[in-house]
């Protein structure tokens, strides 16, 4: 019997901790697209001591929405574990989080590296600055972390991606993309212009902290060792995780633990010489 009662008070206490976050589930006005968008804001449990926190961006796949991510619990976990806030933005059904060329009420990426930052530093107590900020996704979010990480260093410090669509190229009749780009055939340039794989150039040594990972079993592992192989050839310091998994949710579930764990490494890291320089 007090075995029993054991393990009803661990239970409890484990299901506090899980739940123990706080979520908020809001819209935010973006002037170049002119409409709202929602957002999901997950805070720590110490968000109420009045401290300043880091901010992982966590973006979903293509056609998903801003509640994919904490539709599992274990997500929301993550921000009192690791204590940063995490927000989680809708990115329409086909994104990609870029700034369509070819449609111009489509402008992710000018909404999450330039409004929804500004949005969130402005009505939460953030540490604004590119060290308390980091930026992944799974699938076409894996695309946008790595994407707009790379192509907005200012803004953000660690960037990263889960089973992600690392170069669109050889997909062109695939998710949609081609709503975003036009065809490939008839836009060749827009393909090239706007993949992951081609905006390398973009990046030195150690300029921003990367880390992403695609299961054996993907559809998208070929082009993520391809990614990992040009970064080496570069001599661009990452973290590169390859295993056995699948493109679905028990591989990201798990996945995102360890990108967790990395970007927290970042912050802490960036907090440690933020105080040795004062």
């Amino acid at each position: 019997m007090k075995k029993f009662i054991g393990f009803i008070v661990c239970l409890f206490l484990v299901s506090q901790y899980a739940f123990s976050e706080k979520t908020d589930t809001l819209e935010v006005y973006s002037p170049s697209m002119k409409k709202n968008i929602k957002v999901v804001v997950v805070l720590p449990d110490s968000y109420d001591s009045g401290k300043s926190y880091p901010v992982f961006y966590l973006l979903h796949g293509y056609s998903g929405n801003y509640k994919n991510w904490t539709d599992y619990p274990s997500t929301g976990a993550l921000a009192d574990l690791h204590q940063f806030i995490i927000v989680c933005p809708d990115g329409g059904f086909s994104s990609w989080y870029f700034d369509s060329p070819i449609d111009s009420t489509r402008k992710y990426e000018t909404f999450i590296s330039k409004e929804l930052i500004k949005w969130v530093d402005e009505n939460y107590r953030t540490i604004a600055e590119r060290g308390g900020r980091a930026i992944s996704g799974l699938s076409m979010g894996g695309h946008g972390g790595l994407f707009l990480g790379f192509r907005h260093q200012d803004v953000f410090g660690a960037c990263g991606s889960m089973s992600g669509g690392v170069d669109i190229r050889p997909f062109p009749n695939n998710w949609e993309m081609s709503s975003v780009l036009g065809q490939q055939s008839q836009y060749p340039e827009n393909w090239e212009k706007y993949t992951v794989m081609n905006q390398l150039h973009l990046l030195t040594p150690n300029s921003i902290k990367i880390i992403f990972d695609c299961g054996t079993d993907d559809f998208f592992y070929s082009v993520n060792v391809k990614l990992h192989e040009e970064l080496l050839y570069r001599n661009i310091p990452h973290e590169f995780i390859s295993r056995p998994g699948a493109h679905n949710w028990p591989y990201w579930n798990n996945a995102i633990k360890y990108q967790a764990l990395f970007f927290s490494d970042f912050f802490n890291s960036a907090q440690r010489n933020r105080n040795s320089s004062r």
